[in-house]
């Protein structure tokens, strides 16, 4: 846990550092329905993320970006009695890029993703993307999966980011 925390705060830094540059930084919150492999174990995703991209061009930026994503255990009873899932949550830490045409957009986030609670050893990250910008804010969905051991905690996201 302790060098997880070093590695955010180190990674936040390097972003604040980087913002002096020529860039673009963006603050976003997401919720999604958990699907596949997790969908038995969850009923619900909140999370947030902020990103640092440079421009690479007038269309391509590419950046770091690091996130928190927050999954609500279920809970249920059965023939063998009641049951109760915790929750557990993960810290993205991913290169990211951004494709813009005029006002829309695609990218994709590749990572990975550390496991914050007790017994979650986190995992490969991925989240490819695609929105469209409202002037300072945009609008975007996204698929995002954490790839680990045969076993995928994957959702369908909606979300809103802000960018400077």
């Amino acid at each position: 846990m302790k060098k997880s925390v070093l590695l955010v705060m180190i990674t936040l830094m390097t972003m604040t550092v980087a913002h002096s540059q020529q860039g673009n930084f963006s603050f976003g919150i997401n919720a999604g329905i958990p699907v596949g492999d997790i969908e038995e174990f969850a009923t619900f995703n909140l999370g947030g993320e902020a990103a640092y991209r440079f421009d690479l061009s007038e269309q391509f930026k590419i950046g770091g970006v690091v996130g928190y994503s927050h999954f609500f255990g279920d809970s249920g009873e059965d023939e063998f009695g009641s049951w109760e899932v915790e929750d557990f949550q993960f810290l993205p830490l991913a290169a990211s890029a951004r494709f813009n045409m005029n006002q829309f957009f695609a990218g994709a986030d590749v990572g990975y993703a550390v496991g914050v609670n007790d017994g979650n050893e986190g995992g490969f990250y991925y989240k490819p993307l695609a929105g469209i910008n409202f002037g300072k804010i945009g609008a975007l969905v996204s698929y995002s999966g954490i790839s680990r051991d045969n076993f995928t905690v994957s959702t369908v996201n909606l979300g809103l980011e802000y960018n400077f």
